[in-house]
């Protein structure tokens, strides 16, 4: 790997243990503004939407730059938002300017390594960037509760000094020649250029399986997080501490499948892990019968480490395509648009569940059939598409 890439990695982490301590300080601020218990959602929700809004916008953006000076701006927005926060603006809107930033920053993070790198280092090079993250969403919930405990405005200031320590290492990594950029600026242009690079993503069989398969997973991760803190307090007895830790373990297992994915999976080869998101489903409705804790945390553990170890390989034959076919900054911005909306779905659909009354039992065992038949269908589908298109 380039040195580059390290100073990547280093901005990358920084960046991802402040917008998740981030979350938790402007929670802490909430109730010291004495703000309605739906405004901690909402919180989840203003961040995501900014994703969906601008995904025409920042593919382009991220394509037409340096994708280091991207990251550079788009850590500059987090930082802005933040100190509208130390300002006195409500947290909403805070947070939701963050979102803006993080939705721009995205497409650039991960676009940039098909410029950096070659094709045969992009799984080891995702197995490292989902590792730190991984890590990242396990430090930044701990961190940020804890700074922001006594005082969320000390929170915030501190999380605003790494965002600004963040932007250091973005601007310090190497310029990469300038990949696709956008032929006109007008809006109708720019809409019509998302619509083609969706449409085209969503057509090639490589794109179109692994974009089905990270929009699932990104749904269903964000969904099961909230399905193992109601589980853990119903079935384990555990309170709302203990229970954050087993999502904890979770996203250690995560990190443990993406090294796994990166060392033993080609990118050529990537398809090959489908079977491991049925067996994932399976684990999930195996949450039913489990009422041990330590039973329950080798479960999720196992759960995270198959997760891992198909998402690395698909996100990275979905960069590869996407840089092949439109450039990285529009094939991201894609990803990102199509991942949100599965989060928004699938949230909504459990927020309704739960709504009716729906025991938790019997919404684990939706969830985790859904997951199954799904993957398996992507898994058939994929499977046909190959057949068709090689030689009798």
């Amino acid at each position: 790997m380039s040195k580059g890439f390290y100073t990547l990695l280093i901005a990358q982490f920084l960046s991802a243990v402040a917008d998740n301590a981030l979350l938790f300080a402007a929670i802490a601020l909430l109730h010291q503004l004495n703000a309605p218990s739906w405004h901690e959602p909402l919180l989840r929700e203003v961040f995501i939407i900014s994703y969906i809004a601008l995904a025409p916008f920042v593919g382009p953006f991220a394509d037409a730059l340096p994708k280091g000076k991207v990251m550079f701006l788009s850590n500059g927005i987090k930082f802005f938002g933040c100190v509208l926060a130390l300002l006195g603006v409500p947290p909403l809107y805070a947070y939701a300017i963050v979102g803006i930033g993080a939705a721009a920053y995205s497409p650039a993070k991960y676009g940039i390594l098909t410029e950096m790198l070659p094709s045969n280092q992009l799984i080891m090079a995702n197995g490292w960037m989902e590792g730190t993250t991984v890590i990242a969403i396990i430090l930044g919930p701990l961190f940020g509760s804890t700074i922001s405990a006594n005082d969320p405005y000390f929170g915030i200031a501190v999380i605003t000094a790494i965002y600004m320590t963040a932007a250091f290492f973005n601007y310090r990594i190497p310029k990469m020649p300038i990949d696709h950029c956008v032929e006109q600026r007008s809006l109708s242009f720019i809409m019509k250029d998302f619509w083609h690079a969706f449409t085209t993503l969503w057509k090639d069989t490589q794109g179109q399986v692994s974009l089905a398969v990270t929009t699932l997973f990104w749904g269903a991760g964000a969904t099961l997080q909230f399905v193992v803190l109601k589980w853990a307090h119903m079935y384990l007895g555990f309170d709302q501490t203990d229970a954050t830790k087993l999502i904890a373990i979770l996203a250690v297992g995560i990190a443990v499948g993406s090294v796994i994915a990166s060392v033993y999976v080609k990118l050529e080869k990537a398809a090959n892990v489908l079977p491991a998101g049925i067996y994932m489903g399976g684990l999930v409705v195996c949450m039913v019968f489990v009422h041990n804790p330590i039973v329950a945390a080798v479960l999720l553990f196992s759960i995270g480490v198959l997760a891992g170890y198909f998402l690395v390989p698909l996100n990275s034959l979905l960069q590869h395509r996407g840089h092949t076919l439109l450039g990285a900054g529009h094939s991201i911005a894609v990803q990102n648009f199509n991942e949100n909306i599965g989060i928004l779905l699938m949230l909504g659909a459990y927020t309704w569940m739960v709504g009716q009354n729906i025991a938790i039992n019997y919404i684990i065992i939706i969830f985790g059939g859904f997951i199954m038949i799904t993957m398996a269908l992507i898994s058939h589908l994929y499977r046909k598409h190959i057949q068709q298109k090689s030689p009798a």
